[in-house]
């Protein structure tokens, strides 16, 4: 659900508007997945290389079962913020944050791993740490699994989210499918890809879905499990995977605070008054403005009352001007936004 759709559902539970009323007749029962979870993974992947594999599973809902998975797939494990603790206390159990991984970073180089897997508090999420210490971030974790599924799936789609880099689509176009790019968060993205059949999807948070061999939801764990296929069928490490990836200088998601009414106020305001010579507009979700050698979003944040902006382009120099024409068209909309990037 997304959106109205869980307004509604919303506006249902305070109207008592049910379909079934219980009659306290009901029963409750308690069940292992584990095991059917692992096997199967079994069932879809392959990994004959004995790898080292270091897990960062921020002490979330994944820090028993991932490294399972992992063992049970022949790897050596070594385990870090891998105990239950809901108060997180050794960082916070998002993935996308440097900050966060410098743990990681330091344990793999530390243990000479193979790879590193930092996974976010549900497990859902996935941001992989190469033996150098290198973040391998998630849109770019995408253009690596569609080079490896599109050759089965010629002309298939592949969806990803406006966060994304302009690579991303470059790569999926050179393997013969076809980029969709669509609204973040991962319902919008589950959605968009039953609606088109694609066999693969993700978003740059972190969120990778398979349907190909899989069941098109969201699973770090099983992310890494392909990945870690790919490596041992290819003999190929993450450090030689990243380096074969186009490239750019890119910042990292930044977050300007306002209110959760002036949020989409300005989204609004911005696509239809601001100036932006002739950038390909996409606005689908915020304004995302494509050049020849860029490109620069803002939109309004699903989860707080925030602007959410990133900027990508061939060179510093270059991303340091698509900052300043963003900031010069947001500033001529509130000229309080604190555009401190």
């Amino acid at each position: 659900l997304t959106a109205e759709a869980i307004q509604g559902l919303r506006r249902r539970v305070i109207k008592g508007d049910f379909i079934a009323v219980g009659n306290g007749g009901g029963s409750l029962r308690g069940e292992n997945f584990e095991a059917a979870y692992i096997a199967a993974i079994h069932d879809s992947v392959t990994v004959n290389t004995r790898f080292t594999v270091v897990v960062d599973a921020a002490n979330g809902a994944a820090s028993e079962l991932a490294p399972r998975v992992f063992r049970s797939l022949g790897c050596e494990v070594k385990t870090l913020f891998c105990e239950f603790d809901g108060e997180f206390p050794n960082h916070g159990p998002d993935p996308g944050i440097k900050s966060n991984l410098q743990p990681l970073i330091e344990a793999v180089k530390a243990s000479s791993a193979d790879i590193g897997l930092a996974l976010d508090g549900d497990g859902d999420r996935l941001v992989v740490i190469t033996p150098s210490g290198r973040i391998i971030w998630p849109d770019q974790l995408l253009m690596i699994f569609a080079r490896d599924i599109l050759p089965r799936h010629p002309g298939c789609p592949v969806v990803y989210d406006v966060k994304c880099t302009g690579h991303l689509g470059e790569v999926i176009r050179s393997c013969g499918g076809h980029p969709v790019m669509w609204k973040t968060g991962h319902a919008n993205i589950k959605n968009k890809m039953r609606t088109v059949n694609a066999p693969v999807g993700g978003e740059y948070s972190g969120h990778l879905f398979f349907k190909e061999h899989w069941y098109g939801f969201d699973d770090g764990i099983y992310a890494a499990a392909r990945l870690l296929e790919l490596m041992s069928l290819h003999r190929q490490n993450p450090d030689a995977m990243l380096d074969s990836l186009p490239t750019s200088v890119a910042t990292d998601e930044i977050k300007i605070p306002v209110t959760e009414a002036a949020k989409f106020s300005i989204i609004r305001r911005l696509i239809d008054t601001g100036d932006f010579a002739a950038g390909k507009k996409t606005t689908i979700d915020g304004l995302r403005v494509d050049f020849p050698t860029g490109w620069g979003l803002v939109r309004a944040s699903n989860t707080s009352p925030a602007l959410t902006l990133r900027f990508e382009a061939d060179s510093r120099v270059g991303l340091e001007q698509l900052q300043t024409l963003f900031k010069g068209e947001l500033h001529k909309i509130d000229p309080r936004l604190p555009l401190d990037f």
